[in-house]
């Protein structure tokens, strides 16, 4: 029973590995030329960020479904920034279904449901932006979606601290929003989108703020947890400028390989911080 348990936990993560040297194999043995160096480049780091996280989920320094969550991210970074259009759309919503996972198991067995609702809620409404951003037309529920995520994170950052205790992260993150909402106005934002797009950058500029607040506010014990998190708030503004940036003022080279890493990487890291802090906390 033990052995199967075992075996069908590392299911997910073999099946990562396989896809991803699948996806390294279509790209260069897909066409009779020589693929340019970008795409083999490409192929060849999913397939080590893959193994890379089935060693980390052997040597149990991951979850199984955290290492899928790693995965599926790389396959669905990897499948939009070669244009192969099928993998993402079945990679970029397993990810975070993957990270929906790892959460869950992690409530099951190290409790914390307070902060693991939240991280779910989080993740969910993550989940059904990755959806609509997909989808032709639906930009403004992607937005709504993102936006409600952020809510969560920003509710979840909050547990057991004040509001944004630390007064020049927050100073910092609103000067950067009101920079970026700028450029992008001044770059062609429509009309019909200038204020959906000024509540999303407040909120996400609150969203780091609040996850700064929270690492300034941590047990020296904590910190390394909260860092992860902050640095993740990081990251999805960084996402969040690239992808704005590349929508309405102007086109960026390998817009998705650059939107989509650094969303994945704030997403990994605020699971994995969160996770820690979670099961810190039951101790």
């Amino acid at each position: 029973m033990h052995l199967s348990r075992y075996a069908l936990a590392w299911a997910g993560p073999a099946l990562g590995i396989f896809f991803a040297l699948l996806l390294a194999w279509r790209v260069l043995a897909g066409d009779s030329e020589q693929p340019p160096l970008a795409h083999f480049v490409i192929a060849w780091t999913t397939v080590l960020a893959s193994l890379l996280a089935g060693v980390a989920a052997l040597r149990s320094r991951a979850s199984p479904a955290l290492a899928c969550m790693l995965q599926a991210g790389a396959l669905a970074t990897a499948s939009s920034a070669l244009g192969l259009h099928q993998w993402h759309l079945v990679f970029k919503p397993l990810t975070m279904v993957c990270a929906m996972l790892a959460v869950a198991l992690s409530m099951q067995r190290h409790g914390g449901e307070r902060s693991g609702w939240l991280l779910l809620a989080a993740l969910a409404a993550s989940l059904a932006g990755d959806v609509f951003l997909m989808l032709r037309g639906l930009f403004i529920p992607g937005l709504a979606s993102f936006l409600l995520a952020h809510l969560c994170y920003i509710a979840l950052f909050k547990q057991d601290r004040r509001w944004f205790a630390l007064r020049s992260a927050l100073a910092f993150a609103l000067l950067l929003g009101v920079a970026m909402y700028t450029f992008l106005w001044q770059g062609g934002l429509p009309a019909a989108l200038r204020l959906p797009v000024a509540a999303y950058v407040l909120v996400i500029a609150l969203m780091a703020a609040q996850a700064w607040g929270r690492w300034h506010e941590s047990p020296r014990a904590d910190r390394p947890a909260a860092l992860l998190v902050a640095l993740g708030s990081c990251s999805f503004m960084l996402s969040d400028s690239l992808l704005a940036t590349h929508r309405f003022v102007q086109p960026l080279p390998w817009s998705q390989l650059g939107v989509l890493s650094s969303y994945y990487v704030a997403q990994v890291l605020i699971v994995v911080g969160m996770l820690c802090a979670m099961r810190g906390a039951q101790r």
